[in-house]
């Protein structure tokens, strides 16, 4: 199957520190090509991929210092993939909503994954002008909040490569691991104030936008100063994610939003690294409760939880990353959905890579 995977521009595919859609983006790809697909991959010309790699930027946006708007460079990766659509089977868009007007002639054999939040007003009128998009969510809870009529093909949760962060049976830190953002709705304040209460010890790796300075300069760096048991440590690459949760007692993912997935949880589940998370948006679809981790109202039940972690046993919690959460399983459901959109039939596929066939690829190494 002739495949293009259309990411964000924000970060290189795979990102080099924090990018969660990127990331995924990239494991999907890579696990596409090693099954025989022919993949395109339209993103950033720093990324690194086995499919053939569209570059649409020189360097990841975030990257750039000279990069004030991200849409323009949006809209001219849009315009490369409307010039080069009929050379592939299906399009797979992570890249939110821009490209619903360029696609709508083409639905049929098109996907969007939504990766962000869809709980904001403004997003009603615009999905109920585009009902025909066939779209895949992340997690069930991620539909809640879109009460107009859309065309949702199905869930697909997210997957790792099995040996990208390896089991580690017996943890050689004696500390909780908060890894994310400094973020409000992510809560390292939580998390600050549980390992307090339990008289634990935290680190906290985490990267902190602009955005997110003021919550950081006013809330979160004097709780760090106020409490010798939390230890800052900023953001890590993945190389330290696989150490840095390997030998983490547990992670501590108190959230206080809609998350729509949370990646972060299924890598320390992979590390055999019981979750202690809040009960809020796809938590309770991720953590099996009392066995890859514990599922919390409030402090007081993450506080008795830290307690209570050491009672779980870290090869089943492996064990359950290995059932639902390995890319293969990822792969072989977006391949299930591409297979069943309209325009994807067997017999129509020969014309199509008939139409496209001479239009050649400009490969960036």
């Amino acid at each position: 199957m002739k495949i293009a995977q259309i990411a964000p521009l924000a970060e290189c595919v795979p990102p080099r520190l924090y990018g969660g859609t990127e990331r995924i983006v990239s494991y999907l790809t890579e696990e596409l090509v090693r099954q025989g697909h022919d993949v395109t991959l339209f993103a950033s010309a720093d990324s690194q991929t086995a499919a053939r790699l569209i570059g649409c930027s020189d360097i990841a946006l975030r990257l750039n210092p000279a990069v004030r708007d991200p849409i323009p460079y949006h809209v001219v990766m849009l315009d490369e993939v409307r010039r080069r659509a009929e050379e592939f089977d299906v399009l797979h868009f992570h890249i939110d909503l821009l490209h619903f007007p360029l696609i709508r002639e083409m639905a049929e054999r098109t996907v969007t994954t939504l990766h962000g939040r869809l709980d904001l007003p403004d997003l009603i009128p615009f999905y109920s002008a585009f009902p025909e998009i066939p779209l895949v969510s992340i997690s069930q809870d991620q539909r809640r909040p879109l009460s107009c009529p859309v065309n949702w093909v199905g869930t697909v949760y997210h997957g790792l490569p099995r040996d990208l962060l390896p089991y580690t049976a017996k943890p050689k830190g004696d500390y909780f691991a908060f890894l994310g953002r400094i973020s409000p709705e992510k809560r390292p304040d939580r998390a600050i104030e549980i390992a307090a209460r339990a008289g634990v010890k935290l680190k906290l790796a985490a990267k902190v936008d602009k955005a997110d300075q003021d919550y950081w300069t006013n809330v979160i760096e004097p709780m760090i100063r106020a409490h010798p048991n939390v230890e800052f440590i900023g953001e890590i690459n993945e190389r330290q994610k696989a150490e840095f949760l390997g030998n983490a007692r547990a992670l501590l993912f108190p959230i206080d939003w809609p998350e729509p997935f949370g990646l972060v949880m299924i890598e320390a589940m992979s590390c055999g690294t019981p979750v202690i998370a809040f009960r809020c948006g796809s938590v309770p679809e991720i953590i099996d409760a009392g066995v890859s981790g514990f599922i919390v109202e409030n402090t007081d039940q993450a506080v008795a939880a830290v307690n209570e972690i050491g009672g779980l046993d870290r090869a089943r919690v492996r064990a359950a990353f290995e059932e639902r959460f390995t890319v293969e399983r990822m792969a072989r459901d977006y391949l299930d959905i591409y297979r069943a959109l309209p325009d994807v039939a067997a017999d129509s596929l020969p014309l199509r890579r008939g139409a496209g066939q001479d239009r050649g690829l400009q490969v960036v190494a």
